[in-house]
């Protein structure tokens, strides 16, 4: 058997112990107890219950990243630390490295929030400067949600209403569980990968403390931050804030809030291009006139001089014909460019879409979307160009139609662990 020394045998515990990987992320709760700061800076107390006790050291390095720790530690407070089991081998003490302090009365989920945030602060991934804005125009919005929920649907509505020129890509994932914060931190990277996302809504709606949690996980606030795509986080109620809202590049009160931040008004943007083609036709018979008026009075002067009026008038009133022709060249386009925004803003139109040839079919007012929501024998309204008829479902999803049907697009499998769904 080997004989160890004191110091090997203290070694060898100390080397046992902060390799537990429990014991290496505690959570201890007691009374302090004697506190006292030396003045290297360090703090040592004692964390004691009613039948046992532990020696507890903060060290100055921690104090001045989190300066109210301290003030915590003072004698008889109830508190709750976080830190690492270690054995001081010059007293042949356990001990507990502290680098977070709270009141006792906060709670278990309350300090590992706090501690959390605190720590994210440090590393800047809070910080203002690195927030980008979102895109005016966005074609392709990436959403991070659960697929069950009224979320998307809400999503979905609001960005058809604003802008319906933009797609939605769904990147499935649960939002509370175990599961969710890998999910989560997966379905951004996924969407990342894509390429061609203009920005990220992350999404879910209200719930417990302990539903929205999985927001305020590290891999997720990580995720988040490492997105190279602009993140709006909308996560529960406007009163609920998780990490994922500190990180985002914009925090919406709900999902449905974050549809309308994302997207532009279709009608106001209508209105600001035709606002500007006035504006620009005004400026080109500005200076056409302008020219006119300039080319007439060099004229004047020139018979009034006597100076070759013959071939100063012809040069004139070539450069006349230049500037009136240049002018008339611009004004074209202006028109041109009017009648593109203008056929465009037609495109919009839903009325537009049925006169085309589709149509839209409602359910008990309202309408059906996708073949899963009507059964054989509902009766429907098919809504067409000119009016609409009544219909009655047969075999629902054993027939297509061709035309006079609505477009749909189905899942687009893009990876095998999450795959991105497109809606129009």
């Amino acid at each position: 058997m080997r004989i160890l020394t004191v110091s090997q045998a203290l070694s060898y515990l100390r080397e046992l112990i902060e390799s537990d990987l429990v014991l290496g992320d505690v959570w201890v709760a007691g009374e302090v107890s004697g506190p006292r700061t030396q003045p290297s800076g360090h703090t040592y107390f004692t964390l004691k219950d009613e039948s046992a006790q532990l020696r507890s050291v903060l060290f100055r390095s921690a104090l001045l990243r989190q300066r109210r720790l301290a003030d915590y530690l003072t004698q008889g407070s109830q508190v709750i630390v976080h830190g690492r089991l270690t054995v001081y081998e010059a007293r042949g003490e356990l001990q507990v490295v502290v680098d977070f302090v709270q009141p006792e009365g906060v709670g278990l989920r309350q300090a590992q929030f706090e501690r959390l945030r605190l720590q994210l602060e440090e590393e800047g991934l809070f910080d203002a400067a690195r927030k980008r804005p979102l895109p005016p125009f966005p074609q392709r919005v990436g959403v991070v949600t659960s697929p069950a929920g009224a979320v998307l649907h809400d999503i979905c509505n609001v960005l058809r209403r604003r802008w319906p020129l933009a797609e939605v890509v769904l990147a499935p994932t649960p939002v509370q569980g175990p599961e969710a914060p890998l999910g989560i931190a997966g379905a951004i990277e996924m969407l990342n990968r894509l390429g061609d996302i203009d920005v990220i809504i992350v999404a879910r709606g209200g719930g417990s403390v302990e539903e929205l949690w999985a927001f305020n996980e590290e891999g997720v606030a990580r995720a988040v931050f490492g997105s190279l795509v602009p993140v709006v986080s909308a996560v529960g109620h406007e009163t609920d804030t998780t990490l994922c809202d500190y990180v985002a590049d914009l925090r919406a009160p709900t999902p449905s809030a974050a549809a309308e931040l994302v997207a532009p008004d279709r009608l106001e943007t209508a209105a600001r291009v035709a606002g500007g083609a006035v504006q620009a036709f005004a400026a080109v018979r500005y200076v056409a006139e302008r020219g006119a008026t300039a080319t007439a009075a060099l004229l004047a002067r020139a018979e009034r001089a006597a100076i070759d009026p013959g071939g100063l008038r012809r040069g004139l009133e070539e450069m006349e014909r230049r500037t009136l022709g240049a002018a008339q060249a611009a004004d074209r386009d202006r028109h041109a460019l009017l009648r593109r925004c203008q056929a465009q803003i037609a495109a919009l139109d839903p009325q537009a879409t049925l006169n085309r040839g589709y149509a839209v079919v409602h359910k008990a007012g309202h309408v059906v979307s996708r073949v899963m929501d009507i059964s054989t024998g509902d009766d429907l309204v098919v809504k067409v160009s000119d009016g609409g008829f009544p219909a009655r479902v047969a075999a629902p999803g054993r027939r297509r139609g061709r035309r006079g049907a609505a477009k749909t697009n189905g899942a687009v499998a893009r990876d095998a662990a999450v795959q991105p769904v497109l809606f129009p």
